[in-house]
């Protein structure tokens, strides 16, 4: 039970730590767009890439867990 409560706090620090990026990024991002750049858009879509990903997981995962639910379903009442 210690160790949890020690993974727990390190998670903890990890994430306020993480947590000052935000400010850095939008910082450079203002920069390069006012600049003509187009790093802004391609980060923007690096993010929705990135972002896409777990929800097309989601997605599949559940459509396969319909699926073998009425298949079980099926199954049982035939």
């Amino acid at each position: 039970m210690k160790q949890f409560f020690i993974l727990l706090i390190l998670m903890l620090l990890v994430v306020v730590g993480a947590d000052a990026q935000c400010s850095m990024c939008s910082a450079v991002l203002e920069s390069s767009q006012k600049s003509g750049s187009q790093f802004a858009e391609g980060l923007n879509a690096g993010i929705l890439y990135l972002m896409g990903i777990p929800y097309a997981l989601l997605v599949v995962m559940g459509i396969l867990l319909f699926r073998k639910l009425n298949q079980n379903k099926a199954e049982s009442e035939g």
